[in-house]
């Protein structure tokens, strides 16, 4: 019996002296032995064998990429004011047996490193800089970090810093400056479309008085080509017709009436030349022309003819009154038929008529 307890003894020894050789470390992992109380190598990942109860084998290192959180400590920027800043560290173990043996913790190591850097990095620069350049903090926390802790066995990848939280009395600043900067932009803006559109207005109405300007000179000169057309014609048709001063006298006396036609025509002259144009209507009334066979055989039927040239007789007589009666003012017009005289306008070679008021 106590052989056979010596024996499950012995047998247990043993399975836990083989235990004890045969280490499996994980991969990305490492684990340093000492052998003796000294260094001796850094196991690998897969199977490895150590000597039992010489060896020693401390814990795994994780060689992965690792990301650190630290809490939020308070920096005093240039300008006295204190931020609370949280940082976020990445770094990988790269030397096992220096991240061991160089330092006693690093992540506590690190940690104490940031703060002081950035407390450095951060008290050269006033807030509103420090609000505004995370870049650059980040990349000179991550400059000194990576120097610092080349010796450790550690790779600082990149420093990130998560939140700038100012005092509160800071923020209430801020966001009143930040509400007084967007209201500012929007006058500026409200400005900015109402000069715009009055501009657009100003723009539009001078192109329409253009184009206004542009069709009322086109209509007038259109207008005046024509006038100067119908101008050329007549006169063409004058001087194709060859008139005889007979009928310009008598045209003459046609267009004088309207000389007086506007309703608030109180005064009208009478040209000088008038009592000419009379003599010569006279004229052509009294004088006995020539007629043709043609003419001699239609004097039975030409007595519309007499009336129209008896009624141009009256008319011309009344226009003789017309200018006797503004020669002297003072006479009262007399509607009694003239007297018998050889000529129906006597007297009119010697006087001129001049401006009467009616």
């Amino acid at each position: 019996m106590e052989l056979l307890i010596v024996g499950l003894v012995i047998a247990l020894f043993a399975v836990f002296t083989v235990l004890r050789a045969v280490r499996i470390v994980p991969q990305a992992r490492a684990r340093n032995v000492e052998r003796l109380g000294r260094y001796h190598r850094t196991l690998k990942p897969g199977l490895n064998f150590v000597i039992p109860y010489v060896d020693r084998v401390y814990p795994m290192i994780d060689l992965r990429e690792q990301v650190v959180s630290f809490r939020p400590q308070p920096v005093i920027t240039e300008d006295n004011l204190v931020v609370e800043i949280d940082t976020v560290l990445y770094f990988q173990v790269t030397d096992p047996r220096a991240a061991a043996y160089e330092i006693a913790s690093y992540i506590q190591a690190v940690e104490q490193l940031t703060v002081t850097t950035l407390r450095n990095v951060v008290g050269s620069m006033d807030l509103e800089k420090t609000l505004t350049s995370r870049d650059i903090i980040n990349s000179q926390l991550r400059g000194v970090l990576d120097e610092a802790t080349g010796k450790w066995g550690l790779r600082v990848n990149r420093v990130e810093i998560k939140a700038i939280d100012p005092p509160k009395t800071i923020k209430d600043a801020m966001e009143k400056q930040m509400r007084a900067e967007r209201d500012k932009r929007a006058a500026i803006l409200t400005a900015e479309g109402q000069r715009q559109s009055q501009i657009l207005t100003a723009e539009g109405d001078k192109q329409g008085r253009i184009l206004r300007a542009e069709g009322q000179r086109t209509a007038a000169i259109l207008e005046a080509e024509g006038q100067s057309r119908a101008i050329d014609q007549v006169f063409q048709a004058v001087h194709r017709n060859d008139p005889d001063p007979q009928l310009l006298a008598y045209q003459y006396l046609q267009v004088l009436p309207q000389l007086a036609q506007g309703q608030n025509n109180t005064f009208f002259v009478i040209p000088s030349e008038v009592t000419s144009a009379l003599q010569g209507v006279s004229r052509a009334f009294n004088e006995v022309l020539p007629r043709s066979a043609a003419t001699r055989e239609e004097v039975a039927s030409s007595s519309a003819a007499d009336e129209e040239v008896q009624k141009a007789s009256a008319a011309a007589a009344e226009a003789v009154a017309d200018a006797q009666e503004a020669e002297q003012p003072g006479v009262p017009r007399q509607l009694s038929a003239p007297a018998p005289e050889p000529s129906p306008f006597p007297g009119l070679s010697d006087k001129s008529p001049h401006g009467t008021e009616r």
